[in-house]
């Protein structure tokens, strides 16, 4: 199975820890953020990782290499000066991702879950794990039902943890999803992954899982600084 690492996002909220670093190779517990999803990726047996890249492109190769200290192989999918967003990044690289599904994963997320329990072939066109509403996102994101099927509106939302397996059916007819959004007519084509998420949803087409562990979105340097106190003190506990 093969992966994607969001990873070309301009870091704007965490400045200014990111006018020099990109936001996925910022550290936390001793390490770069995006280490822990490659770490993660390997237990799960990803042998193949495509990093989206924009914002100092060049420091991921410098500091990732090529992945073998994974025993992975990792490529990069670079997508110009400006960042193609969610939907444009990832249909950008299907031409390395190939016609399997795949796991996805955003770069700027800490997370205890074990992406090996994601499902090698998921029963629609995307499988999404959810958690707990944040502070900073009381208001959720998506439903999940009984039936593990996802819908854009309903009670009891919760957020969307930027974890997921997608089959490049998601993208047939993209372009009428999306409609006439700015971007959509740029060459690579920009445009947000959410509006095909949801299409999938009213089709039936989208299954979730609630994940009740430990989560974080580090968007800014105050949620790093926690999140690299927790690691740090989590190492420093007697075993």
């Amino acid at each position: 199975m093969k992966a994607l690492i969001f990873a070309a996002g301009l870091g704007e909220r965490m400045r200014p820890l990111t006018d020099r670093t990109p936001k996925p190779l910022l550290e936390a517990g001793g390490k770069p953020l995006i280490a822990w999803h490659l770490e993660k990726l390997a237990a799960a047996g990803v042998s193949e990782v495509v990093i989206n890249t924009s914002w100092l492109a060049e420091q991921f190769p410098q500091v990732l290499g090529d992945g073998l200290h994974w025993g992975m192989r990792l490529h990069y999918s670079y997508e110009g000066r400006t960042p193609l967003e969610t939907g444009g990044g990832m249909f950008h690289a299907l031409s390395l991702l190939g016609t399997s599904p795949f796991i996805a994963v955003n770069g700027d997320i800490w997370t205890d879950f074990d992406l090996s329990r994601l499902p090698s072939e998921p029963t629609g066109d995307t499988h999404l794990v959810l958690v707990e509403n944040p502070v900073h996102h009381s208001h959720g994101d998506f439903a999940l039902d009984a039936r593990g099927l996802l819908h854009a509106t309903g009670e009891s939302r919760l957020t969307f943890s930027g974890i997921g397996v997608y089959r490049s059916a998601l993208f047939d007819n993209w372009r009428t999803v999306i409609g006439n959004t700015s971007g959509a007519d740029d060459n690579p084509p920009r445009f947000k992954l959410a509006p095909l998420l949801r299409h999938a949803m009213l089709q039936g087409r989208a299954t979730g899982e609630h994940h009740l562990g430990r989560w974080t979105d580090v968007g800014t340097p105050e949620r790093l600084a926690q999140l690299n106190n927790e690691l740090a003190g989590q190492s420093a506990a007697p075993t």
